[in-house]
């Protein structure tokens, strides 16, 4: 979610290129994200100085950019229904990998479509190392359908983000809808979620100008509703998780070795011999919301470093400072932590960007997976660790409680609720994680390998038959066509 909630007086301007747009003539987005990220990939320097790399990158840009209007021309007309999924498709943050896994879901399962998808780039920063990082197959993709043309009266535009970015923006991005014409489309669609128990009043605004609200659980149907956003308008269309990509079977373990950074213990075997630690995971931006510090504070307490663990912390900055190392340390020491007689666990952080493609590798390194957040919107992390067959570990409250069981995980119990202290949504209350609870269960997900291994294995099964690409794209689908048959 972005900090940036306060209502401008006029709004803000986008920093990208505005589409040409009419009623009835196709709307083409020239040059945007997609474009400029590769554009800023191969031009960073001159191109004497490219390096071959980088140079042939370069060359591919121009060949692509010249190639466009032919491209388009060949183009079949049919079907003449238009998808524009508008999302941080280039960002690598939460509502970015979900989006890709729709269009992703979409594309691989639909048959005999009545519609063409087309996506653009909106709702947060780009990333030139997330996109670096995409596996081929899903650049080509990406490419192949920011190409697609489409007329506004036949097209739905589906705008998924945070309300905040939706047209008029409250900051700096690509408006979506792509005009203020909102009855110039043939639908709007609003996909969105909350971490906290509340949406806010300008942000239920927002949601009642949309024509539908696709939320991923029945929890923000709750929250949604009870907010103030017309139920008629509110659907749950949950997540799908690429459980292909994301096969335990298809991948070694990856050398963790190769991306720590130790911050607390000592390490218990020279650097030549690989690790044998028991291996806790967390994949988190750096955030109060995510726990890090119920994370620690359990972990720290539980275990020392005659007992074989080490934790892994893959975290990136969110507002905050990146010396991960140091934040650790402070709050070590403000929370008079007392260091165990034979030393403290294994702590590491990895702080370097791990890409897309490397990912599967990272969770098939690891023997469970822990995250205790105060709110989740759904928890991708939380989702891809159950595809690779890890035992998960998590808060029982908000998004994880749609897929997350006794049978096929680790349901963390909560404290209590506590109040939102600062930032857009203060006041808002979300979920406390107990920290005596989490120390227990880290403890016994360690003890007892082969349930936590059964529990791993039931959750692969559990997101095979309720979120795989092939289940969620059907669920999208039907949606799209309902639209498309009520509105034409």
């Amino acid at each position: 979610m972005s900090s940036s909630m306060a209502t401008p007086e006029t709004p803000p301007q986008s920093s990208q290129p505005r589409p040409s747009i009419s009623n009835h003539k196709p709307f083409i987005y020239f040059v945007s994200s997609f474009l400029m990220i590769l554009l800023a990939v191969s031009v960073s320097f001159p191109r004497s100085s490219l390096s071959p790399r980088k140079l042939a990158i370069f060359n591919k840009f121009l060949w692509f950019v010249h190639s466009i209007p032919d491209k388009m021309q060949n183009q079949s007309p049919k079907p003449h229904f238009c998808v524009l999924w508008m999302a941080p498709f280039l960002s690598g943050g939460g509502y970015s990998s979900e989006a890709w896994s729709y269009i992703t879901a979409i594309h691989g399962n639909i048959k005999n479509p009545l519609f063409r998808l087309a996506i653009e780039h909106h709702g947060d920063l780009e990333s030139v190392e997330f996109w670096e990082g995409l596996p081929q197959h899903m650049k080509a993709l990406a490419l192949r359908l920011h190409q697609t043309q489409c007329n506004m009266n036949e097209t739905i535009v589906i705008c998924h983000s945070e309300p905040g970015a939706w047209y008029p923006p409250l900051f700096r991005t690509f408006p979506c809808p792509p005009s203020a014409r909102r009855g110039d489309f043939l639908s709007l669609v609003g996909r969105t979620m909350f971490e906290t128990d509340r949406v806010n009043p300008e942000h239920v605004n927002r949601c009642n100008q949309m024509d539908f609200i696709w939320v991923p659980t029945q929890f923000h149907v709750s929250t949604f509703t009870q907010s103030g956003v017309d139920p008629s308008k509110v659907v749950k269309v949950v997540q799908p998780v690429d459980v292909d990509f994301f096969d335990p079977l298809n991948y070694e373990p990856l050398d963790l070795r190769s991306v720590r950074k130790l911050v607390l213990g000592k390490p218990r075997y020279s650097k030549s011999v690989p690790n044998r630690e028991f291996v806790f995971l967390s994949v988190f931006k750096w955030e109060y919301r995510k726990g890090w510090d119920v994370l620690l504070k359990a972990y720290l307490k539980e275990f020392s470093h005659d007992d074989g663990v080490a934790l892994y912390l893959l975290t990136n900055p969110y507002h905050s400072d990146d010396d991960f190392g140091n934040e650790i340390s402070v709050f070590v020491k403000d929370s008079k932590i007392e260091r165990p007689i034979d030393g403290w666990a294994l702590t590491y952080v990895i702080d370097s960007h791990v890409a897309q493609v490397d990912l599967p590798r990272l969770y098939k390194s690891s023997d469970a997976f822990v995250l205790p957040s105060r709110g989740e919107g759904w928890g991708r992390p939380l989702v891809e660790a159950m595809a690779m067959s890890l035992p998960v570990i998590a808060t029982n409250w908000s998004g994880p409680m749609e897929y997350l069981t006794e049978d096929n995980g680790y349901p963390l119990p909560i404290a209590k609720m506590s109040e939102v202290m600062e930032g857009p949504f203060k006041g808002h209350l979300w979920a406390e994680p107990s920290v005596e609870r989490l120390q227990a269960l880290m403890r016994h997900v360690m003890s007892n390998a082969e349930e936590a291994k059964a529990k791993g294995r039931r959750a692969r099964e559990d997101m095979i038959s309720q979120f795989s690409p092939e289940i969620v794209a059907e669920t999208v689908i039907n949606q799209i066509h309902t639209i498309l048959s009520e509105r034409t």
